[in-house]
């Protein structure tokens, strides 16, 4: 608690120093905020070179606009929202998406089906979220990584991705199911799932 107040005091006093147009304030910003904007680019990107790129982008970015930065909004939120939106840019450019976590994802992040809530608290599970999260689009997979890692709500995602609280549920929603039914298919034994579609057109 006491470092998390020491966190916040720092924050506080270079934000409004670098809003006075302090530049060594927002290098303190930087160093404070570095990990988490990179860890975003990072899950976003999939590529340490390119998440590192994409988070002095994202930095730099942030302190050409710190002039029109709301204070009555959080500096983090602002600042991820800034990455994010620059990640989904880089994927719509090179259409090519892989995306890698250093942790495994929440247990909502998937529909609730037996077995799965367990298997997703496995270490060993982060390498198959890793492929599930490169089927999403760059946009959803921006709304599961700031919901499910960051915590936002849904209007702050809808800001952020400009789209609406309805198309931002309905988005969660359709990405849930798909990861959900991407892993069951993934822990079926092997030729299950060929099986089964020849199986299908035979009926």
């Amino acid at each position: 608690m006491r470092q998390n107040e020491e966190h916040q005091q720092l924050e506080h006093k270079w934000l409004g120093e670098a809003l006075a147009g302090n530049i060594a304030a927002f290098s303190n910003l930087v160093d404070l905020y570095q990990r988490p904007v990179y860890n975003l680019c990072f899950r976003m990107l999939g590529n340490p070179q390119e998440a590192e790129d994409a988070a002095q982008e994202a930095f730099l970015r942030a302190f050409k606009a710190i002039k029109r930065y709301d204070p009555q909004r959080k500096f983090a939120s602002w600042l991820l929202s800034i990455a994010a939106n620059y990640c989904i840019d880089q994927h719509r450019k090179r259409r090519v998406a892989q995306v890698d976590i250093e942790a495994v994802a929440p247990v909502d992040l998937v529909e609730r089906r037996p077995g799965v809530e367990t298997e997703l608290l496995a270490r060993e599970a982060s390498d198959d979220i890793q492929t599930l999260l490169t089927s999403l689009s760059p946009v959803d997979r921006a709304a599961v990584v700031l919901h499910y890692w960051h915590e936002y709500s849904y209007e702050e995602i809808a800001t952020e991705l400009e789209l609406t609280e309805s198309a931002v549920k309905s988005r969660l929603h359709r990405a849930r199911r798909s990861l959900a039914d991407a892993w069951h298919e993934q822990r079926l034994p092997s030729g299950t799932v060929e099986r089964r579609q020849h199986e299908a057109a035979a009926v």
